[in-house]
């Protein structure tokens, strides 16, 4: 399992890269694709990380596999060449990839160990989903399994797996059950951090290169500060 941070260049933290792949673990407030902000996206300090690096003139190709939302912290992978980048989409699209979540909650879940089921239906209007015991027009099925994994003094840590992929799924499903994640004034907690961050974090990649066949298991260091740290 590599906790290790190859790059640091320009604030780039990069944990796993090869021929074919590159895993970068993305700060809070970074955008994985280019939006309605303008603002930079982190797949073009990428990049413009690979024609610094391997002097490569033009267009650098990269293909983006999967995001995360801008305010949460953690494993992003991307593909850097059009070989590899529909078997990464294959491979999330069949479940193939294992992807494990932190997530700092405000309060303690009913259970310690639970899968949830809703139906979430985006409102594109405010960029938010909501969570549905029942069916819902417009709604798509949402699962996720979480266990408790650490008591803090104030919060609660869970370790979290989803079953399926959808708009701020953890974020939704998790204030469904009372248990808003720290700092997520959207879904419920009551202030935000002071970096407009969540305490959501990508923890852990765990899947077959779509290439080389070699295993790849990557963990992404936890965000510095006093609440990450105590965990």
């Amino acid at each position: 399992m590599t906790e290790k941070i190859l790059s640091n260049k320009n604030n780039l933290n990069i944990l796993y890269e090869d021929n074919h792949i590159i895993i970068v673990n993305k700060r809070a407030g970074d955008i994985v694709q280019g939006d309605k902000t303008g603002d930079k996206p982190l797949s073009e300090v990428v990049k413009e990380y690979i024609a610094e690096k391997y002097n490569k003139p033009g267009n650098v190709y990269l293909g983006v596999v999967h995001r995360l939302d801008r305010p949460t912290t953690g494993l992003v992978i991307f593909a850097k060449t059009s070989k590899a980048l529909p078997r990464l989409n294959k491979l999330f699209v069949e479940k193939e990839a294992k992807k494990t979540y932190w997530a700092i909650v405000k309060n303690e879940p009913k259970k310690l160990e639970d899968t949830l089921i809703h139906w979430l239906k985006k409102n594109p209007t405010n960029n938010k989903s909501s969570a549905h015991i029942k069916e819902v027009p417009d709604s798509k099925k949402a699962i996720l399994h979480y266990k408790v994994l650490k008591k803090l003094d104030n919060y609660f840590l869970l370790d979290v797996n989803l079953e399926t992929g959808r708009h701020h799924q953890i974020r939704s499903q998790l204030a469904s059950i009372g248990c808003p994640i720290k700092g997520d004034l959207k879904y419920g907690f009551d202030r935000s951090n002071p970096d407009s961050s969540i305490h959501l974090h990508a923890r852990q990649i765990n899947f077959v290169h779509p290439v080389t066949n070699n295993i790849i298991d990557i963990t992404a260091p936890l965000p510095d500060d006093a609440i990450w740290n105590a965990c």
